[in-house]
C-alpha cells in the first residue's frame, strides 16, 4: 500500500491529466443529445449518393416550417369573429322610444288617434328591425360581406356582418324608411327621434375571438401522411428535391427524437465515448510532443481543457433552445485566447478538435464545421498584438465577413442561385427570410467576440497567466518596480533598457513574440538592486567593493543576483513567464573574470562554485534575451569601438555561449541564431558609431 501510495505521489501530475482528461470525456458525452443520429448527410438539389433507401419503419411526413404557417395564415383568415349583444340596451331603447314618441307625436295634436297608433306602429317596427341584430358603434369594413358569430342570450347564430345597423349610416336607414312608408311630412320628428334614443349594443368580444382562434390553430397537425415500412424513399442518383426532400427531412427528424432506449444506449454512450476520448488524446499528445513547457504545466492544460468545456456547454444550451442560433455562439474566442496565452499553433489546434466535437451537437454539421474552422483560420492569420484594440476591431470585421461569405456561398450552391428577393425582404407571411437571419447572426457573433479582452483579463487574475495585455502594461517603465530599480540601480536600469532595445529587434526579425522579450529584458536584472554596488554599472566611484573581497566570495554576490531577482518578481507577483527570463538569462555559464583571480590563487579551484545555477534558456525568446544581455554587457568594455571589433566580439561572444550548449533546450535555429548576429552587430554598430568632434 505503502509503495501505491509512493508512485501515485510522484506521478502525480500524470494522475492529475489522466482525471481531467476522463472527466473532460464524460462532460462532454453527457452533453452530447439522446437520440439518434442520421447517418446520412444530403442537400437540396443534389444527387443522392448513397445506395437506394428503403423505409426501416413507418414514420409521418413532417410539415415545413412554410407549410405550418400557410395554415395558420388561412385559419386566421377564415376566422368568425364573435360579437355580444346586449339585450339590456335594446329594451332600455325600446322604453326610452316610446316615452319620447308620445311626448313627440302627442294626441292631443294634429294627430288622429288612428293616424298616431299607424305612424307609432310603423315606427316601431323599424325600431324592432334595427335591434334584431343589433347596433355596432365601430366599423370594420374587412369583414363586409362575411359571416360573424352573435351571441344573444347565451345563443350563438351566424348573421352576416351587414346585417348589424351601423350608428354612422342611421339617417341613411331612416331615410329609406321615410320613403318606403311615405312618411315625408314626418321625416324631421323621426330624425329627432331615433338620433336620441338609438345606442349601440353590439360589440366585438375579442376574448372569444382569440379564445377560438387559438384552439383552432391548436388542431393544426405537425404532419402530414405517412410513409409505410418497406416503401423505397430515394433511389441512388436522384436528385434531392421537392416530396423527397421533405420525406428525407422527415427521415432525419425521426432518428434525431428517438430518445436513447434501454437496448441501445450502453453502445451509443460507448461509442460516442470513444470518438470524444480520441479527440482530447489527440490534443494531450500534441501538447507533450510540441508543448512540453505547457503539458509540465497542469495549470494550463487545465486552463485549455476548461475552456473547450465551456464552448461546448455554451453551443449545447443554445442548441437546446433554437438551433437555428447556433451562429451566435462566439466560438472564434477560443484561438483568440489561446493564441492571446500561449501561441497559434496550439490555438488552431484546439479549435478544430472543438469544431470536430460540436459536429456531433449543431444541425448541418457539415456546412457548420467548414464555416468554423475557415472562421478560425482566418481568426489565427490576422489577429496579432491583441494590446492594441484597433487590431482587435479590424479582426473581428473581418472574421464576420468571412462567415458572411461562406455561408453566402453555401447558400448559393443549396439554393442554386442567388435570390435577392428573399435574401433581403419579408415573405408572404411577413417573416424575415432565414438567410438574412444568419447574417445578424454573424454580426451579433463578431460582437460578442470582443468580449475576448475582459475575459482574459480574468483569465489571468484565476490562472496566473499572462497575455500580451499584460505585459504592456509591465513594459511601463513607470510601474513600481522599474521605478526602484531606476532609483537604486541606475546603471542597471539603462542597460535593461539597452538589452530591452537589443532583444527586441532580433526577436522581431525571427518573429519570435516581441513584446514578451521585451518585458524580460526589463526585468531580468531586478536582483541587482539588493547589492547595486557590487555591479561596476551602478559603481559612481572608483571604490570597487570586490577588491576586499575573495573571488569566490565575489562570484557568490554576482551570481546571487538571478535568485535575488526571481525572490523580488515572486513578491511583486510577475508572471512565470517573466520570472523565466530572470532564471535563464545567464543559463549555466560562468562568471569568468572572477574564475580567472581565482585560479592565479589557486590552480584547482572548482569551477562549480563560479557557474550559474541555470536552467538553460528554453524557449526562443529567453536564448535572444542571453545573447543581447551578453553582448551589450561587454560592449561597455570595447576601447576605440570599431565595426569589425564589433562584428567580431559579438561572433565570440555568442559563438562561446553555443560551445557551452547554452542553445541547446531553446527552439532555436543556426539560422536564426545567425540573423540574430547581423541584428545585434547592425545595432552596437550603430550606438558606438564616431560623431565627428565639434569645435570648443
Amino acid at each position: 500500500m505503502k509503495n501505491i501510495i509512493t508512485k501515485l505521489y510522484k506521478n502525480q501530475s500524470f494522475v492529475y491529466k489522466t482525471f481531467l482528461y476522463i472527466l473532460t470525456t464524460v462532460l462532454v458525452v453527457y452533453l452530447f443529445p439522446k437520440g439518434g443520429k442520421f447517418q446520412y448527410e444530403f442537400q437540396k438539389g443534389k444527387p443522392w449518393q448513397y445506395e437506394t433507401l428503403i423505409a426501416q419503419f413507418d414514420f409521418p411526413i413532417t410539415k415545413t416550417s412554410d407549410e405550418i404557417e400557410a395554415e395558420k395564415a388561412t385559419i386566421t383568415a377564415n376566422a368568425k369573429t364573435y360579437y355580444t349583444y346586449d339585450t339590456s340596451i335594446a329594451e332600455r331603447v325600446e322604453n326610452d322610444f316610446n316615452e319620447e314618441f308620445n311626448e313627440l307625436f302627442s294626441q292631443d295634436s294634429i294627430f288622429e288617434t288612428l293616424a298616431f297608433s299607424k305612424l307609432k306602429t310603423k315606427a316601431n317596427r323599424l325600431l324592432t328591425s334595427f335591434y334584431r341584430n343589433g347596433v355596432i358603434d365601430t366599423v370594420d369594413d374587412s369583414k363586409t360581406d362575411q359571416l360573424v358569430v352573435l351571441i344573444k342570450d347565451n345563443v350563438e347564430r351566424n348573421v352576416s356582418y351587414n346585417g348589424f345597423i351601423k350608428l354612422n349610416n342611421l339617417q341613411n336607414y331612416i331615410k329609406d324608411f321615410v320613403r318606403q312608408e311615405v312618411l315625408e311630412n314626418y321625416e324631421t320628428q323621426l330624425y329627432s327621434l331615433f338620433f336620441d334614443v338609438i345606442e349601440p349594443n353590439v360589440s366585438i368580444d375579442t376574448k372569444m375571438t382569440n379564445s377560438v382562434l387559438t384552439q383552432e390553430l391548436s388542431t393544426i397537425a405537425p404532419t402530414r401522411g405517412n410513409i409505410q415500412e418497406g416503401i423505397r424513399i430515394i433511389a441512388k442518383g436522384e436528385v434531392v428535391e421537392g416530396e423527397k426532400l421533405a420525406i428525407l427531412k422527415s427521415l432525419k427528424k425521426e432518428y434525431e427524437s428517438q430518445v436513447w432506449n434501454e437496448s441501445n444506449y450502453n453502445w451509443i454512450v460507448f461509442g460516442y465515448i470513444i470518438l470524444v476520448a480520441l479527440a482530447l488524446l489527440m490534443l494531450l499528445l500534441f501538447i507533450r510532443k510540441y508543448r512540453p513547457e505547457i503539458y509540465e504545466n497542469n495549470n494550463k492544460v487545465t486552463f485549455i481543457f476548461m475552456n473547450i468545456v465551456f464552448m461546448i456547454v455554451l453551443t449545447t444550451l443554445v442548441v437546446k433552445y433554437n438551433a437555428n442560433y447556433v451562429y451566435v455562439v462566439p466560438l472564434c474566442i477560443l484561438p483568440l485566447i489561446l493564441k492571446a496565452f500561449f501561441d497559434a499553433r496550439l490555438g488552431l489546434f484546439a479549435h478544430v478538435l472543438t469544431v470536430l466535437l460540436l459536429g456531433f451537437i449543431v444541425p448541418n454539421s457539415s456546412e457548420y464545421i467548414f464555416l468554423q474552422i475557415i472562421a478560425g483560420i482566418v481568426t489565427i492569420l490576422t489577429v496579432s498584438e491583441l494590446y492594441k484594440r484597433a487590431n482587435l476591431f479590424i479582426s473581428v470585421g473581418q472574421i464576420t465577413l468571412i462567415y458572411i461569405v461562406a455561408y453566402f456561398a453555401f447558400y448559393i450552391t443549396h439554393e442554386g442561385g442567388i435570390k435577392f428577393s428573399e435574401v433581403f425582404s419579408r415573405n408572404e407571411l411577413g417573416q424575415v427570410h432565414v438567410t438574412w437571419i444568419y447574417f445578424m447572426q454573424f454580426m451579433l457573433c463578431g460582437l460578442a467576440t470582443l468580449f475576448v479582452q475582459p475575459l482574459i483579463y480574468i483569465y489571468e487574475k484565476i490562472f496566473g497567466l499572462v497575455s500580451d495585455v499584460s505585459l504592456l502594461e509591465l513594459s511601463d517603465t513607470n510601474s513600481k518596480l522599474l521605478r526602484r530599480l531606476a532609483n537604486e540601480a541606475p546603471g542597471t536600469f539603462h542597460h535593461s533598457l539597452q538589452v530591452a532595445n537589443l532583444a527586441e529587434a532580433a526577436a522581431s526579425e525571427i518573429g519570435a513574440n516581441t513584446m514578451l522579450v521585451r518585458v524580460g529584458a526589463l526585468y531580468h536584472d531586478i536582483g541587482k538592486m539588493n547589492n547595486p554596488t557590487f555591479f561596476i554599472e551602478n559603481q559612481a566611484t572608483s571604490v570597487n567593493p570586490h577588491d576586499e573581497l575573495a573571488p569566490d566570495e565575489s562570484a557568490s554576490m554576482i551570481i546571487d543576483h538571478v535568485l535575488d531577482g526571481i525572490e523580488i518578481a515572486k513578491s511583486n507577483k510577475l508572471p512565470d513567464r517573466i520570472i523565466d527570463f530572470i532564471r535563464t538569462h545567464h543559463g549555466t555559464s560562468t562568471v569568468y573574470y572572477f574564475y580567472q583571480k581565482a585560479k592565479e590563487i589557486d590552480e584547482d579551484v572548482a569551477i562549480e562554485k563560479f557557474q550559474y545555477p541555470g536552467p538553460i534558456p528554453f524557449s526562443k525568446e529567453t536564448a535572444i534575451l542571453m545573447m543581447a544581455d551578453s553582448v551589450e554587457a561587454a560592449s561597455k568594455s570595447l576601447k576605440e569601438p570599431t565595426s569589425q571589433k564589433i562584428d567580431q566580439f559579438v561572433e565570440r561572444i555568442i559563438d562561446k555561449q553555443m560551445d557551452e550548449l547554452q542553445f541547446m533546450n531553446a527552439d532555436i535555429t543556426l539560422k536564426e541564431i545567425v540573423t540574430i548576429k547581423k541584428v545585434l552587430k547592425k545595432k552596437l554598430n550603430n550606438i558606438y558609431h564616431l560623431r565627428i568632434e565639434y569645435p570648443e
